[in-house]
């Protein structure tokens, strides 16, 4: 799939490791053994090693290549705590952190930290928030970001022609308020921090080859609703233009103005997004979530996501309703990242 040419191109040109926080879990074991098996990049797997030798050898995947790491009996644990305490400042006691490490994805994010890896892709069993919190705890976001969003890159081939499109935040942020300090001023806007999302948005959009034409949606095109998202989606806008002047992004649009040259020329006609965008922005992630499933079940576009973004390095959520195929082309999105 051409999505992909870049991202392959990269593992051959820079070898990744990626950790898989499930080691036991058949999708997990056959998206590795197929990575292996294709040479695309190392592979560890968490959990119990006899545990998931058995589980691949039941399901009949060769795992052979793989390193399989359990956090019950990891040679160096004393050193993972106390770099995982370090980090933490007093937040959690070197017991609390040894308590966390037992668990797979903490232990995994700790590989990411420490170098042993250069990718993590959970999520099979661990919800998101299980994916997330130890991401924002030890990798911690990158310089300048304020937040962790995500992403969802969606794919289809209409007429022998590839149509790709880029939606955020469908899966992480619930919605955006303002951020106060202990004295109750404002410190981040919720349009600052939806406009950090459309920005980072865009930018995934780009590496997966989509120039990113950003239309943030609500319920109104140019001021013709009131209330709700909309003066936080038209406002998102200005703030998004300052952090990125280049960036082509316009709204605040109802879905039809965004995506159809002819309700655009009716309702905005001098915008430079509406009727051609392809990467969308949702106010709410109740509206994002929804949007994204409606374009995959509907649509007929294959969902990759979501795609976190704004953190130190690659680490993605599955969807617990994945399949072995999902999981393997995630797993080149997340290590092609790293």
């Amino acid at each position: 799939m051409a999505m992909f040419d870049k991202l392959l191109e990269n593992l051959k040109a820079n070898r990744k490791t990626i950790v898989f926080t499930e080691g036991t879990d058949a999708r997990i074991l056959s998206a590795a053994s197929r990575l292996l098996a294709e040479n695309l990049m190392d592979v560890i797997l968490c959990g119990n090693i006899d545990e998931v030798k058995k589980a691949a050898a039941d399901n009949g995947f060769n795992i052979d290549k793989a390193k399989i790491l359990d956090p019950l009996t990891y040679s160096n644990m004393d050193l993972m705590v106390t770099t995982m305490a370090e980090l933490r400042k007093g937040k959690m006691s070197e017991e609390d952190c040894r308590s966390a490490l037992q668990k797979s994805n903490y232990f995994g994010t700790m590989l990411v930290k420490m170098g042993v890896a250069d990718a993590l892709l959970g999520g099979a069993t661990y919800s998101t928030a299980d994916t997330v919190r130890p991401a924002l705890q030890i990798v911690k976001t990158k310089k300048g970001s304020n937040l962790v969003s995500s992403s969802f890159i969606l794919f289809r081939e209409v007429n022998g022609q590839e149509e790709k499109i880029a939606m955020g935040d469908c899966a992480i942020n619930l919605g955006y308020s303002d951020r106060l300090d202990k004295e109750g001023n404002v410190v981040l806007t919720a349009a600052q921090q939806l406009a950090e999302v459309a920005v980072e948005t865009a930018k995934t959009a780009a590496y997966f080859g989509i120039d990113p034409k950003v239309a943030v949606l609500s319920f109104s095109t140019y001021g013709s609703g009131k209330g709700g998202t909309v003066q936080l989606s038209h406002d998102a806008v200005i703030e998004a233009k300052k952090l990125a002047p280049d960036l082509t992004i316009d709204g605040e649009f109802q879905f039809d103005a965004a995506i159809s040259k002819e309700v655009a020329a009716v309702k905005c006609p001098d915008s430079p997004v509406a009727g051609q965008a392809n990467t969308f922005i949702f106010p709410l992630i109740e509206a994002g979530n929804i949007g994204y499933k409606i374009a995959q079940r509907l649509g007929g576009f294959a969902a990759y996501g979501p795609i976190l973004q704004g953190l130190n390095a690659p680490i993605n959520d599955l969807s617990r309703g994945c399949d072995a195929d999902e999981v393997y082309k995630m797993a080149i999105i997340t290590a092609g990242m790293a």
